[in-house]
């Protein structure tokens, strides 16, 4: 374990890392701080490998990039899901790479002409600067040190599945697979809504797969969205939608988790979308 901490480290370059000591109930996972220039400033990475990964073997693995990823956000209930899912057999394995959160509305959204937006924190619209962190530092970082390969994901819930969105529109390319959770799509007067049919009117090019989902109670903006992506088919985007009338944006991310993580990686064709 000494040697492994200290490889990582030197990989790392100024980062260090530590071994996870929180809840006992918890996947092991190693907790990795990575100095960003893009952001000015150290993130806490958490990151979880699979029962089998063997750092001397020659498979290499999918990596699912969490949002809200932090020891005390997001990171528990969802490694711990997706660590059953994987012993039990019903997705592979994958690592898990969770992001901690410094400035949170700042990180997670973009410019915004609404008042109402801007009043919500000190610091908003810096998802451009997040999105390169984890493009040029982050998941180069990754694939130095882990035997991963370029199947990567993205999840995020809230305003961080506004980011998922965002990233899919402006560089769909970072990932093969986007799981939006109840995405706060009201950001900026609706933006992803209205300019949907501009930026998907066949001369862009996005290959990915994209599972969004919505609450009950905050689901108007993304109903919205789904009839802009049907109104505004891409040959190479296979995407689903659903509306969970009896869930809540509170509970939402912890009840659909399973599923959700099931239908992306189990190896299950998508169904498609009925647009009618």
């Amino acid at each position: 374990m000494v040697r492994l901490l200290l490889l990582i480290s030197l990989l790392m370059g100024d980062g260090t890392a530590s071994a996870a000591a929180t809840d006992p109930s918890m996947p092991a996972h190693l907790t990795l701080r990575v100095p960003s220039k893009v952001l000015a400033e150290t993130r806490v990475i958490n990151v979880y490998v699979p029962p089998d990964y063997s750092g001397k073997a020659d498979k290499r693995y999918p990596v699912l990039y969490m949002l809200d990823g932090g020891e005390q956000e997001d990171f528990p209930h969802l490694v711990g899901t997706l660590d059953a899912l994987i012993k039990a057999g019903t997705i592979p394995p994958m690592l898990l790479v969770g992001i901690e959160n410094t400035e949170r509305r700042r990180d997670m959204t973009g410019p915004t002409t609404v008042e109402s937006d801007r009043r919500i924190a000190p610091l908003v619209g810096g998802s451009s600067a997040f999105r390169q962190f984890i493009a040029e530092e982050l998941r180069p970082q990754i694939h130095a040190f882990y035997k991963v390969n370029d199947d990567a994901a993205i999840i995020g819930e809230s305003l961080a599945g506004l980011f998922v969105i965002e990233t899919l529109f402006v560089q769909a390319d970072l990932f093969g697979t986007y799981i939006a959770i109840d995405p706060s799509l009201w950001w900026n007067a609706e933006q992803w809504w209205r300019e949907a049919g501009t930026r998907l009117n066949g001369s862009v090019d996005i290959s990915a797969r994209l599972f969004l989902a919505a609450a009950g109670d905050s689901a108007g903006a993304s109903a919205h969205f789904a009839d802009a992506l049907c109104r505004n088919p891409l040959p190479n985007l296979h995407w689903t939608y659903a509306r969970h009338a009896k869930l809540r944006h509170a509970n939402i991310y912890r009840k659909l988790e399973k599923s959700l993580l099931t239908d992306a990686f189990s190896g299950q064709a998508m169904k498609p979308m009925n647009c009618e």
